[in-house]
C-alpha cells in the first residue's frame, strides 16, 4: 500500500464557487468525468465497539476503515476498499467485487469471502467474523480535479447524505437526509511534494485543515 499526504478543509459555499474557479485555471478535471464531477455511494463498516468511529473522533494516528464503494450508481463497477491512515499520511486498498458479492455483503452475508482468494477479501473475511459488519450509507457529489506533477489530486466533496439504518448500497430508491449544515468539503492528496501552484490555488485565509470526516457526520443520526 502507497502512502500519500492528505489535507482536509470544511469549506463554505463562496469557498466552493472561488475553489472551482481557481482550480480549473491551473488543474484538469478527472478524465472519466467531463465536468469533473460525479456521485459516490459508500457502505462503511464498523465493528460491534464502533472502532472507526471512536477511533476517528479520538484522532487516534493509526486507524483504518473498511467500506463498499460504486459510483453514479453503476453497479457493473463496485470495490471493496480499506482506507488506512498513518500519522498524518494515507493509504488505500481496493478489490472490485460484483453487485451481488456488494448485495451480500450489505446483509452482513460473508462467508463466501472465505475462499475468494484475494488477500483483502481474505482481512475482510477475518474482521467481519470478528464483528465488523455494515453500519451506515454515504452519499454525496464530488469534483475532482488532477495534477500531474506532485501526482496531486482536489476533490470537493458536498450535497452530503445519509443513509440512517438503512445498508443496502444497491437499493437506488433509499431516502437519504442531508448531514447537520450541509457541509463542503475540500481534499488534497499528494505524493512526495505539493507544487506551489496548487498550494496557493488551494489556499483559503482563516481555514484550517480539520478532521472532518463523513462517516463520522452520517453516524450523528443515530
Amino acid at each position: 500500500m502507497d502512502f500519500r499526504h492528505e489535507w482536509k478543509h470544511e469549506i463554505n459555499t463562496a469557498d466552493y464557487f472561488s475553489l472551482k474557479s481557481r482550480l480549473s485555471a491551473v488543474m484538469k478535471y478527472d478524465s472519466h468525468y467531463p465536468d469533473g464531477t460525479y456521485e459516490i455511494r459508500s457502505l462503511y463498516f464498523d465493528d460491534l465497539k464502533d472502532s472507526a468511529l471512536r477511533e476517528k473522533l479520538d484522532g487516534v494516528n493509526r486507524r483504518e476503515k473498511f467500506r463498499i464503494r460504486l459510483y453514479n450508481g453503476d453497479s457493473s463497477f463496485i470495490c471493496l476498499e480499506k482506507k488506512s491512515k498513518i500519522n498524518g499520511l494515507c493509504g488505500k486498498r481496493s478489490a472490485v467485487i460484483d453487485s451481488d458479492c456488494a448485495r451480500r455483503l450489505s446483509e452482513g452475508d460473508f462467508e463466501f469471502l472465505k475462499d475468494s482468494g484475494n488477500e483483502l477479501l481474505t482481512e475482510a473475511y477475518a474482521k467481519m467474523r470478528a464483528g465488523l459488519a455494515p453500519r451506515v450509507l454515504v452519499d454525496y457529489t464530488r469534483t475532482a480535479f488532477v495534477f500531474a506533477p506532485g501526482n496531486v489530486r482536489v476533490t470537493i466533496d458536498r450535497n452530503i447524505r445519509t443513509g440512517l439504518k438503512h445498508t443496502d448500497i444497491l437499493d437506488k430508491d433509499c431516502v437519504t437526509v442531508p448531514v447537520l449544515n450541509d457541509p463542503k468539503i475540500l481534499e488534497v492528496k499528494w505524493d512526495g511534494f505539493l507544487p506551489d501552484i496548487i498550494r496557493d490555488a488551494v489556499n483559503i485565509p482563516f481555514r484550517r485543515t480539520s478532521a472532518f470526516s463523513k462517516y463520522a457526520a452520517c453516524r450523528m443520526y443515530e
